[in-house]
């Protein structure tokens, strides 16, 4: 039914333009309810058990807000349906009416329409529709009408349960099918009655990145009390959403399973009615032996939603002029999202962000809808915008509030600043540093005291003087937490005048410090240690490669190589009794791009290599940490900012005790000095590499290190360095953690004045919280950072053979490392458009046996190593097995076998 309105409009050059509005009446519209009989429905969107439990309504129930109430509530309408206007439910503008008042009459006219079509169905499933608005006329004018009006306010605060993501708002064109793929999420008052009586628990929801039907929850308890709930399959992670928080239900014991060996990813999209059994047939779940077996548990209800705009690309649908798609995430832990869009074909091949709306129970993905284009795929801006998103990286420009708060330029110390500090500026001083380094937060210096001992000095930038605490610069600077270093970009703190002018500690100018000074005798013991602000002029700014050629020249003898000879030797003394005291000495591999200073791509790729100079550095920095935070936490014991490792759970360490044990080796893991003194014993005649290996491999044993507030805690203790108390005061310009230290450490020696948060553990517990996670997300994002021109390094490159050791085996793949290039990558052994080879996992040893041929951790290998592009999306470094040369059915070679090139 077509409905036009004409009238003329005089134009700005004084003619008439006529206009003609039409209005396009449909009758095909579809209630979308579960209880209709009337409706012929393509789909249906609303449920007929509709879970919100209110004392007002206590009876089933549909909302519909007005369009105040959507705006300004929106937070409360998680699932949002949109009825069209039907030819039933449309009305004109009466003459006089404002257009408010005409739309508040079509809400009312579209609720009687509904509330009547509902009564239609049978009486066992009617349900009532429930009108919400604040506009008092409104709402008089539809209790007059004889429908059922609340306010938003009363309604909201009589709700006593209403699951995350079932809300009854009618609400938008979801794309489901009728099938109940998932079990019903139960409500918040259920949830809560069920930890309070222990029936079920509440946890943080991580999925897996190596098998997409996988997931923990982990179950935070007292104290150090924490336990990890497996769960596997669809219907157990119940459409949990990485990071939510949720309550599982802990399964009976018989039906505990072991983690899966099997690498799994979604790799490509599902029909809403593929079973679950023929999905999980490729869940293949590990071994069934007791031992093996960890708490497993079903997710029943979401307790709080995490969702955020997630980066990605749009997989477009096989249907001509199709409007719904799949949008498939960056991060493979998070789902795949329907969406429903006209800009599809526009949208191919762009970077764009997804916001999720709701999961309904009958859909395989759950719904969202597009929120902005990032820029092409492939374009190094493009995926370096994407992998700070990702990584909740704060970027943008600093605001003008934060650069008001400058020093203002030219800058020079003054009287004042030099009258309250010590003047050092006659030491030979000089910094170390990595190449190219301009954020020079710390620099050393050593001389000969008349009574036989050594000066050792530690100086690091002041950068606490120019950053006050509670402005617009300092909130900045807390809120980012850590600056973030990626391939060839960095991501300040602190804007740029000061990261790399006025605190960075550069030769030839002077500069304001925070100096730790130490008498040390000739072994390296302490005599005497004290704090200062200084003012010092670096003689050097050296990279770690030269300061070691210093050392090593016989020829050099200047103030400076002296300087630096002095501070090895006593290096090498203090890492040789931290060694000895318990210390581990680890390994990951880290690698070194050089870029093109004109196209900024990576022309080489090699492992970082360590100097003497490296762990000179190292040493005295610990040292100046450990000696800080013993004086903060003496002089405040209830907010001192420290730093903790806690020691590993035995059952982190199966994967290294395996490792040894198939090397008929045996690693003692019950204190660190037990671990580090295995590790030193753990040599292989003729497999010097093997050490490394294992290092490597205790590596990811471990723990992660967290800020905390030492009155919020009693167990201090730094399980890698085996210090007993730690924290961070070296480097102020790209950590706020460090900042803080500074603070309390001037008010401890009465250079500075105190201020009530800095005093308040409460608020200093949660400043942590914030930093253990803006590090952790900035580590992430660097290690993305490197994978990404690691790709690009070997897109140039074609295709490579290189050696290799296994690290992991997996019951269907092995994963290799290439020392060549810190590289990791995964060798897999199906395919699923061939013959499939007979492989044999053994979970204890752990080996994969693969047509007669076994493979362990460890072994040798030779790879073929090339770039995958056939997904834009997740291109990905390819490994292909060269040797050793598997046969397989048919006397396929494996590269054949694999398709290999």
């Amino acid at each position: 039914m077509l409905k036009s309105k004409t009238f003329v409009k005089k134009t700005r050059s004084g003619g008439i333009m006529k206009i003609v509005r039409e209005h396009y009446l449909r009758d095909d519209i579809w209630c979308g309810s579960e209880v209709c009989t009337e409706c012929k429905q393509e789909e249906t969107v609303l449920q007929k058990d509709t879970y919100i439990e209110s004392n007002l309504c206590s009876f089933p129930h549909y909302l519909l807000p007005d369009t105040n109430i959507v705006l300004s509530q929106v937070s409360y309408c998680r699932r949002m349906v949109v009825f069209f206007c039907s030819r039933e439910t449309y009305i004109e503008r009466e003459q006089g009416e404002s257009a408010n008042d005409r739309n508040d009459r079509a809400i009312r006219i579209s609720t009687k329409w509904y509330s009547d079509h509902l009564n239609n169905t049978p009486t066992d499933k009617r349900l009532k529709v429930v009108l919400l608005t604040n506009d008092r006329g409104n709402k008089e004018k539809a209790e007059e009408s004889g429908l059922l009006t609340y306010r938003c306010k009363k309604q909201h605060t009589t709700v006593t349960s209403v699951p995350q993501d079932e809300t009854a708002v009618l609400t938008s064109n979801e794309i489901t099918s009728s099938k109940v793929l998932f079990p019903e999420h139960l409500p918040l008052s259920r949830i809560q009655s069920g930890i309070k009586s222990g029936t079920f628990q509440q946890g943080t929801f991580r999925a897996s990145r190596d098998n997409y039907l996988e997931a923990t929850v982990f179950v935070h308890g007292e104290g150090d009390d924490s336990t990890e709930v497996l769960i596997q399959g669809l219907q157990n992670l119940n459409r949990a959403v990485h990071q939510d928080l949720v309550a599982v239900e802990i399964l009976p014991l018989n039906q505990w399973v072991a983690p899966s060996s099997v690498v799994l990813q979604d790799e490509g999209p599902k029909e809403d009615d593929v079973t679950e059994e023929e999905e999980e047939a490729e869940l293949k779940s590990g071994p069934s032996g007791a031992a093996s077996r960890k708490p497993t548990g079903r997710v029943v209800g979401i307790i709080k939603r995490n969702w955020r705009p997630f980066c990605g690309m749009l997989f477009l649908s096989q249907i001509k002029e199709a409007t719904r798609h799949l949008f498939t995430p960056a991060d493979r832990r998070i789902p795949r999202i329907r969406i429903e869009t006209r800009q599809a074909a526009t949208l191919a091949g762009q970077r764009i962000m997804v916001a999720v709306d709701g999961w309904p129970k009958h859909s395989r993905y759950p719904n969202g809808h597009f929120v902005r284009s990032l820029g092409s795929a492939g374009d190094k801006e493009t995926e370096t915008e994407v992998l700070l998103l990702e990584h909740d990286v704060p970027h943008q420009d600093f605001s003008q509030a934060v650069l008001s708060f400058l020093p203002k330029m030219p800058w020079n110390i003054t009287e004042e600043d030099m009258a309250v500090r010590e003047d050092l500026r006659n030491l030979t001083v000089c910094s170390v540093d990595p190449p190219g380094c301009t954020d020079i937060d710390d620099a050393l210096h050593c001389r000969d005291l008349p009574n036989g001992n050594q000066e050792v000095g530690v100086h690091i930038a002041d950068v606490s003087h120019f950053i006050r605490p509670g402005n617009a610069m300092d909130l900045e600077a807390a809120n980012r937490g850590t600056t973030v270093y990626l391939t060839g970009r960095r991501i300040d703190m602190v804007p740029e005048l000061l990261s790399s002018n006025l605190c960075s500690l550069r030769s030839s100018v002077e500069r304001l410090a925070f100096s730790c000074i130490w008498e040390i005798n000739d072994k390296a013991e302490i005599v005497k240690t004290r704090f200062t602000k200084s003012v010092i002029n670096s003689k050097a700014s050296l990279t770690y490669a030269e300061a070691q050629m210093r050392i090593d020249d016989a020829n050099m003898n200047d103030d400076t190589t002296k300087s630096l000879r002095g501070l090895n030797r006593l290096a090498k003394i203090l890492k040789k009794r931290r060694i000895e005291k318990g210390a581990l000495t680890l390994s990951s591999p880290e690698v070194r791009f050089h870029i093109d200073s004109e196209t900024h791509d990576p022309i080489d790729l090699q492992t970082k290599e360590l100097k003497e100079t490296n762990s000179m550095v190292e040493e005295f920095m610990l040292l100046a940490n450990i000696s800080v935070a013993q004086k903060i936490y003496d002089e405040f014991s209830e907010c001192a900012l420290l730093r903790k490792h806690p020691a590993p759970p035995p059952s982190n360490y199966d994967i290294l005790n395996k490792a040894a044990k198939s090397k008929d080796m045996v690693i003692h893991t019950d204190s660190a000095k037990a671990l580090a003194d295995s590790l030193d014993a753990a040599q292989v005649d003729g497999f010097p590499y093997f050490n490394t290996l294992l290092r490597i491999l205790a590596t990811r044993c471990m723990m992660q290190a967290v800020y905390f507030c030492s009155g919020m805690d009693s167990d201090f203790h730094h399980y890698g360095l085996a210090s007993p108390i730690y924290t961070h005061f070296t480097s102020p310009i790209r950590r706020y953690s460090d900042i803080i230290v500074h603070r309390l450490l001037a008010v401890a020696i009465g250079a500075d004045s105190t201020y009530p948060d800095l005093m308040d553990k409460h608020k200093q517990s949660a400043l942590c919280n914030n930093l253990n996670y803006r590090h952790k997300m900035a580590q992430y994002a660097q290690r993305a950072s490197v994978a990404y021109h690691t790709q690009l390094f070997f897109k140039s490159r074609g295709i490579l053979n290189e050696e290799g050791f296994i690290l992991f085996v997996r019951k269907n793949a092995i994963i290799v490392l290439i020392p060549k290039f810190g590289l990791e990558g995964t060798v897999f052994f199906e395919n699923k458009d061939k013959p499939s080879p007979k492989l044999i996992f053994n979970e204890e040893v752990p080996s994969l046996t693969v047509e007669g041929h076994s493979f362990n951790m460890f072994d040798k290998v030779k790879v073929t190593i090339s770039l995958d592009a056939s997904n834009v999306q997740h291109q990905k470094i390819r490994m292909s097995l060269v040797e050793p040369n598997v046969i397989f059915p048919g006397k396929l070679t494996y590269r054949m076998l694999m398709g290999c090139q």
